[in-house]
């Protein structure tokens, strides 16, 4: 499929990154390429045309790159899921694992809306355990995460687990972590 090979050659690949043994899928390529680019957006606007949210929410830093087109296409809120200690005021806060360590996520308590319908944002997903973390802190303000987008995926590290029973949709996927 060409949109495939056009998102395969513009992502790249950065071996024992970011310790030996890791295989980093570098998106930041995909920005520097706006053919590559304009398409993910256009397949997340394709993808969800039909599918009702009240807000987008993007975890930090390249999610919300991909995130914010999409939600000011669609008219919604945009919501930061940042690391610890990025964001002033109230915020809810949740410790997970990552494929290589453990790290802790924020969100700004009043950005999150009690009862709304949310699409969770990030570039790459691996093992699900940050994605997981910020479906549970909109959980704490009263949110609910319905779906799961990310450019690339690495199911081989079963982040299906991680995130059912939500919709997880990737427009990439490759077999190695």
């Amino acid at each position: 499929m060409p949109t495939d090979e056009l998102l395969d050659k513009a992502i790249r690949r950065v071996p024992d990154f970011p310790k030996p043994g890791i295989l980093f899928y570098d998106i930041t390529s995909v920005l520097t390429d706006p053919a590559a680019f304009r398409h993910c957006i256009r397949r997340m606007l394709d993808v969800y045309a039909d599918v009702r949210f009240d807000a987008v929410a993007a975890v930090e830093s390249r999610g919300f790159l991909f995130a914010a087109p999409f939600a000011q296409e669609r008219g919604l809120p945009l919501v930061l899921v940042r690391k610890k200690g990025k964001l002033p005021g109230d915020v809810y806060r949740c410790s997970y694992a990552l494929e290589y360590g453990t790290a802790e996520i924020e969100v700004h308590k009043a950005d999150v809306q009690d009862g709304a319908r949310y699409l969770l944002v990030d570039d790459l997903i691996a093992t699900g355990g940050t994605l997981a973390a910020a479906k549970k802190l909109l959980a704490m303000g009263g949110g609910t995460v319905t779906d799961v987008f990310g450019v690339i995926g690495l199911p081989a590290l079963h982040y299906e687990d991680a995130l059912a029973p939500m919709t997880v949709t990737t427009l990439i996927t490759f077999d190695g972590a």
